[in-house]
C-alpha cells in the first residue's frame, strides 16, 4: 500500500515542479473535466486524499477551501503538511483492517480508492498538458525507484 501512495506523491511532486514553469493564466484556465483547472485539480487531490484518511483514522472529515490555497506554491505547502498524517496511517496500515466499515464502504475500498482517485486526477492534467502541447510528467511506475 505505501509503495502506491509513494509513487502518487513522487508524480504529484514533479507536477508541482513541472507546473512551476506554467503561467499562472494557464494554471487557472478553465479546463473541460476534472476540477476545471490545473490548479484546482491539484488542491482536489491533495484535500480528498486528507480528508478519507481522517476519516479512516476516526476523526471528523475536514475539507480545505480552495480560497485559501488558491496558489501553486499554496498548495505545494498544504500538500507537504498533509503528508505526514497520511504516510503515518499508511505506514500503519493492516490488512487486519482491510473490511473495517466507514459509513457504507470498506476501510479497503477507501484506501484504494484514494490511491486510484489520485491517478485518475493526474492523468487529466496529462491530458491537459498535451492540449498546451507540452509534454506531461511521466507517470510510469517502473523505473521510478520505488520498488529498489
Amino acid at each position: 500500500m505505501l509503495k502506491l501512495f509513494q509513487y502518487n506523491w513522487q508524480v504529484r511532486d514533479e507536477w508541482f515542479n513541472w507546473c512551476a514553469k506554467i503561467s499562472v493564466d494557464e494554471l487557472q484556465c478553465p479546463r473541460v473535466g476534472g476540477r476545471g483547472s490545473i490548479l484546482r485539480n491539484l488542491f482536489y487531490i491533495v484535500d480528498v486524499e486528507q480528508a478519507w484518511i481522517k476519516g479512516l483514522k476516526g476523526k471528523t472529515e475536514f475539507h480545505y477551501n480552495f480560497n485559501d490555497y488558491s496558489s501553486l506554491k499554496s498548495i505545494r505547502e498544504l500538500s507537504i503538511k498533509c503528508r505526514p498524517e497520511v504516510e503515518e496511517y499508511i505506514q500503519n496500515w493492516s490488512n487486519n483492517i482491510e473490511n473495517h466499515k466507514l459509513d457504507e464502504f470498506t476501510y479497503g475500498e477507501v484506501i484504494h480508492h484514494v490511491i486510484a482517485h489520485e491517478i485518475h486526477h493526474i492523468g487529466q492534467l496529462s491530458i491537459w498538458a498535451r492540449e498546451m502541447g507540452l509534454v506531461p510528467v511521466s507517470a510510469n511506475l517502473i523505473g521510478r525507484g520505488i520498488y529498489d
